[in-house]
């Protein structure tokens, strides 16, 4: 009989985190590689609609672990609930987004079965019939394959932009109801955090114009700024001008920003070190934009310009409005 592979899909008020399709597409690789099985579960409360958005993929079938107490998230629910449903349904990998409700109940998950999590990992690797997980350590600077020992089950997230969500295939699953066991929850869930409005998840931008040193001043991200409103998109930045103060830190994209994985990101005057490329290399198609023809951003673009970025910006927002008109 196959081995299994589960997913557990994050959702939150009935709406899917798309971080979750990504983990299904590598899943589904893994699957093709391995010759074992995709299933997906969701847990939470009321999750007909979000069990029938993940059942759209090419999984053999999908589990909505409901109860009413776990509506809202709380990790004593969601670990007691996920230690039942995978003691029974017996899976030899658990694969999950690795987004901040995972970093907050995943490991102490693992733990329970006696395993350990490999968090934040950028992808896998099967061969001769062992699985191993990739991660990157020091900052990206090195990359390790982490095996895990033991019959299973065995647990890791995947870092977003992993896995590309538009690659995961479609399917027809069937939907199983499954009464979650709930153990005693300690904590009362408070209402949902709310992020400042000033604040962006950039996770969740299909596009993005990024800016990096090039830039040279903080008063030139303007064009930055025109262009990626002219897209209908998030302006972003290296880690140097976030430290400078030019944009605020949660633009930040990077090894210590945010990880992001657009339809479509343009670099802008961004030289390409280690730190930056690790949290944007999951975007579906790359421009870089940079006057140094041999900067290391043009090793992991789509379209490399090699130019002023002070001549080309304003005319590709000009030739965008044209064509939007």
């Amino acid at each position: 009989m196959a081995e299994k592979i589960l997913v557990i899909a994050e959702q939150r008020e009935g709406k899917l985190n798309r971080v979750s399709l990504e983990t299904l597409a590598g899943a589904q690789a893994l699957a093709k590689q391995s010759g074992w099985t995709v299933e997906a579960a969701v847990v939470g409360a009321n999750l007909a609609s979000v069990a029938a958005e993940v059942a759209k993929t090419a999984v053999s079938k999908v589990y909505a672990i409901e109860d009413a107490s776990l509506a809202q998230y709380t990790p004593d629910g969601f670990v007691s609930a996920l230690k039942a449903f995978i003691t029974a349904n017996k899976p030899k990998v658990v694969l999950l987004p690795h987004t901040y409700q995972v970093r907050d109940f995943a490991p102490k998950l693992a733990a329970s079965f006696g395993s350990v999590l490999v968090s934040d990992a950028t992808g896998y690797k099967y061969e001769g019939g062992k699985l191993l997980f990739t991660r990157l350590m020091f900052q990206g600077k090195f990359a390790a394959d982490v095996a895990l020992a033991g019959d299973g089950p065995w647990f890791a997230s995947f870092q977003a932009g992993a896995f590309r969500a538009d690659l995961v295939e479609i399917g027809n699953a069937p939907v199983e109801q499954v009464n979650a066991v709930t153990g005693a929850i300690r904590t009362k869930p408070e209402a949902p955090f709310q992020e400042a409005k000033q604040a962006v998840d950039l996770s969740q931008a299909e596009i993005i114009v990024s800016v990096g040193r090039g830039i040279k001043e903080q008063k030139n991200i303007a064009l930055a700024q025109e262009l990626a409103n002219t897209l209908g998109g998030e302006i972003a930045a290296s880690r140097p001008i976030c430290d400078a103060g030019w944009l605020p830190m949660e633009r930040q994209v990077g090894s210590s920003g945010q990880t992001v994985s657009p339809k479509l990101y343009l670099a802008l005057g961004i030289s390409g070190a280690i730190q930056h490329i690790v949290g944007m290399k999951g975007a579906r198609n790359i421009i870089a934009v940079n006057k140094d023809a041999e900067a290391p951003i043009f090793e992991v673009a789509d379209v490399a310009v090699v130019g002023n970025l002070f001549d080309i910006v304003p005319a590709l927002s000009e030739e965008i409005k044209k064509a939007k008109a």
